[in-house]
């Protein structure tokens, strides 16, 4: 493949060098911002440059709409993805974890941002096959923004003050549009009170997938998702929190046996953990006073211990992505407690756009 004419490769190369030598890049090739193209970003979203929308005391740094705009651009955003990159931001800092140190954490947890509304269509977000994974760019270019703010605005860098062990993989990601044309229940963001074009985001420190693709029974599929929950792995505190992102096939499923979020929620938040002999085998069996996991507990062995805490099934995310290709979904971990909020994607007077990828094309 060869450049197009009047477009000079030597001279994009050595401006993405210049990026990488300046510290700013996530270790992929950025876009270099000019002020022409960070003015179109900001004419998008009608809000003042330095209007501060985030800050972190623990380094004391805080981010302006303007340093949001020159990193969603630099992440390889389109212009009018920057109004849904803010609302992933709002609802993101409006989560325990993110403004307490979860950018810093040994775990690494990853943010994950669900689009509602008919902004997916507009902007070309993939909610069908693959939703997870990567091939179109509005996807991977909001979630890969998120992580520039970090890593540019508030300067949390791998192996300074991000303290992450192993981390997790997809940590700047994992930004997915809900197949709400397929999912037997309304969007999430409208259910939250939101209705139209929302962004729902919290961290998380891990997701597993549930493969369930023979039975019928509404109560096997939840007992195979009851079952993923409670895995012990990932628990270290008294009580874990979690999500479910439903593939169509067993939410179809779920609603056809009379099953609406709420009581998928209710039905999971009673069955899902493990007796304290099981938690025993892994050295997880006492909470201590500040909740955190350890062995010797005094409760008998066949007592049983409910993964999530008595906050209400109104604390469990339940979204629908992906395809009918197979029944196979995602139980997604959070890293704190999920706020239970959505946030409006607002959008200022230069609405202009370009040419998107049309939903679930594939290209």
């Amino acid at each position: 493949m060869t450049a197009r004419v009047g477009i000079d490769p030597d001279l994009a190369r050595a401006a993405i060098e210049e990026c990488y030598d300046a510290g700013w890049s996530d270790g992929l090739p950025l876009v270099p911002a000019s002020r022409e193209l960070v003015d179109r970003f900001l004419g998008v979203a009608g809000r003042d440059p330095d209007e501060v929308i985030g800050h972190l005391p623990q380094v004391d740094r805080s981010v302006t709409v303007e340093l949001a705009a020159i990193n969603a651009a630099m992440a390889g955003c389109l212009p009018e993805y920057f109004p849904v990159v803010l609302a992933a931001w709002e609802a993101l800092m409006l989560e325990r974890g993110a403004v307490g140190g979860g950018w810093q954490s040994t775990s690494g947890p990853a943010p994950l941002i669900l689009v509602n509304g008919p902004i997916r269509g507009e902007l070309g977000f993939n909610s069908t096959g693959g939703a997870f994974g990567p091939g179109f760019r509005a996807n991977a270019t909001v979630a890969r923004a998120i992580g520039l703010i970090v890593r540019n605005a508030f300067g949390i860098h791998p192996h300074e003050l991000e303290q992450a062990t192993q981390g997790l993989p997809g940590r700047w990601s994992i930004c997915v549009a809900e197949n709400e044309e397929e999912s037997p229940w309304p969007p999430l963001a409208a259910e939250l009170g939101v209705p139209g074009d929302a962004v729902t985001a919290t961290l998380l420190r891990t997701c597993e997938y549930v493969d369930n693709r023979h039975t019928s029974d509404p109560e096997q599929l939840l007992g195979d998702f009851a079952d993923t929950i409670g895995r012990s792995g990932a628990w270290i505190f008294k009580h874990a929190m979690v999500g479910v992102i439903l593939c169509p096939e067993h939410a179809s499923r779920l609603a056809a046996g009379g099953y609406d979020r709420r009581a998928v929620a209710e039905w999971l938040a009673e069955r899902s953990g493990r007796s304290t002999a099981q938690l025993a085998a892994a050295g997880k069996d006492r909470a201590d006073e500040n909740g955190v996991r350890s062995p010797g507990s005094a409760d008998p062995p066949e007592s049983f211990q409910r993964t999530l805490p008595p906050l209400g099934p109104e604390n469990i995310l339940i979204a629908v992505a992906g395809s009918r290709t197979a029944g196979i979904s995602m139980v997604v971990r959070f890293f704190a407690n999920w706020s239970g909020t959505s946030v409006p994607i607002r959008r200022g007077p230069d609405t202009r756009t370009t040419t998107a990828e049309p939903e679930g094309s594939g290209r």
